[in-house]
């Protein structure tokens, strides 16, 4: 029998994997795991609890790591933030040889996993990081842009803005806190560098694009593995960026200004004869704030939308290809939870046979992973195929939409 475990399988993502997954046949049973084991067994009864079972999940203990994977065929790993949880589960999905999936969007962490490859080898595992949106389906695109659309790629610039989901938990706004202290990659004019969010190096990059069926917002620098794992992969790009903002404006900026402030330390403080640690109390202020910001914004539904624009050459003429994913009544959850089940899926159909860790461009055919995207959302009731609209600009400016007719 073959059994998906999905960690985290309770958050907005995992458990939008999980109900992805539980009408289709890929796997004989499901493992939702995580540490609220209540909405666990919620969830396990909700999609059929004699294919999905629930367990309690600790993810700060090696041993119940281990544990929640015995058995399994493939792992998916859902829990954040993965700057802390990525490669303390990938050591356990070593240590047991599980096949593992994950979620990853921090830069940091995506490095420090894909420096465990020769582990992974010699475990003889498969293990692909960044099967989401942004990392993930961006990466594919990209890929199937070079192989199929044009003969170099020159540029890719990713684009990305989601919100409205209806809850977010404290792991995504430190998620969010770490993405803007940290340096942040970009592949610029051919080579590595790093910008800074705040300072003039990251404030150059900022700009203003519209998203199909979300709108026109700016955006700025985000630490995303697409542009240390793409040049790697595209020979001869020269430019590879990443750029976004969870909307609505307001919430971003109250996020921004938690990290301008220095309200994101993890330096105890004695306030009152109390110790306060920043950090937390930012991230309970940031939620405190979310729904009034939200309302202010007319923002009530998910939303979001990624957005890819690739350029290049074909025939010794420059041609761009403009991809975007969007959806006006689908955010977050969906957009990184559907591609994390369609990961999966192609890992349990035996459909990567690379040995090791390493992004969706080095091992996962695009072509598979777009046809498996219309039918896991047509069985999931959430739509007739897989959102993804094409636009083509020739050497003359002209627009044309592309239909991949997959």
């Amino acid at each position: 029998m073959s059994k998906l475990v999905i960690m985290g399988g309770c958050g907005a993502v995992g458990s939008t994997a999980a109900r992805s997954l539980a009408s289709t046949g890929h796997y004989d049973e499901y493992v939702i795991a995580d540490r609220d084991i209540a909405a666990a067994r919620r969830l396990s009864s909700e999609l059929g609890p004699d294919r999905v079972k629930a367990f309690e999940l600790d993810a700060d203990d090696p041993k119940s790591l281990r544990e929640a994977m015995q058995g399994a065929s493939v792992v998916l790993n859902c829990v954040g933030p993965f700057y802390k949880y990525g490669p303390v589960i990938l050591e356990a999905a070593i240590a047991t040889g599980i096949d593992y999936v994950d979620i990853c969007d921090d830069m940091d962490a995506t490095e420090i996993m894909l420096d465990m490859d020769a582990k992974a080898k010699e475990a003889g595992i498969s293990a692909l990081v960044g099967m989401g949106s942004s990392p993930g389906m961006a990466n594919l695109l990209v890929k199937f842009t070079a192989e199929t659309l044009l003969d170099q790629v020159e540029s890719v610039d990713i684009y990305h803005a989601h919100g409205g989901e209806p809850v977010e938990g404290p792991a995504v706004i430190k998620h969010r806190f770490h993405s803007m202290e940290i340096d942040i990659p970009m592949f610029l004019d051919g080579e590595y560098r790093t910008v800074r969010l705040f300072e003039e190096s990251g404030r150059a990059l900022e700009e203003e694009t519209e998203f199909r069926d979300v709108g026109i917002y700016p955006v700025y620098a985000y630490p995303h593995p697409e542009t240390i794992t793409l040049p790697r992969y595209i020979k001869g790009v020269k430019r590879v960026t990443n750029l976004g903002l969870v909307i609505p404006v307001s919430y971003a900026n109250l996020i921004k200004d938690m990290v301008r402030l220095g309200l994101t330390s993890d330096e105890p403080l004695e306030v009152q004869g109390q110790t306060v640690i920043p950090r937390e109390f930012a991230v309970a202020f940031v939620i405190s704030r979310r729904d009034g910001l939200l309302k202010e914004a007319g923002i009530d539904t998910p939303r979001g939308c990624l957005k890819i624009v690739v350029k290049g050459e074909k025939g010794g003429e420059p041609h761009t290809y403009v991809f975007q994913m969007s959806s006006s009544g689908m955010g977050m959850g969906e957009g990184t939870g559907i591609p994390a089940a369609l990961g999966a899926v192609v890992m349990g159909q035996g459909k990567i046979d690379l040995k090791g860790v390493f992004p969706p461009e080095a091992a996962v055919n695009p072509l598979d992973m777009m046809q498996l995207a219309g039918e896991v959302i047509k069985s999931s009731g959430k739509g007739d195929s897989a959102p993804i609209f094409i636009e083509h600009i020739d050497k003359d400016g002209k627009v044309e939409a592309v239909d991949l007719k997959l």
